[in-house]
């Protein structure tokens, strides 16, 4: 499932990303790699971008990335 379709407050761990080698290289600098656990703090008003938690780092990413990255709930 994609990572938008989660509630805040929901974690879940990292299937898959689905986007080309120079976006996941700038996710893996982040921190955000397959396997790893990402907790949904906030969407923001609007809707985008949204908060996530990855491991001990609060990241603010666009809905059309978070739609590329294929989530399994923990």
């Amino acid at each position: 499932m994609e990572l938008t379709k989660l509630k805040v407050g929901e974690s879940a761990r990292v299937s898959q990303i689905l986007t080309d080698n120079d976006a996941k290289t700038r996710f893996a600098e982040l921190g955000l790699v397959e396997g790893v656990e990402v907790l949904i703090v906030r969407f923001a008003p609007l809707g985008d971008p949204l908060e996530i938690k990855v491991r001990d780092v609060y990241l603010a990413i666009r809905v059309s990335d978070a739609k590329k990255i294929m989530v399994e709930k923990a």
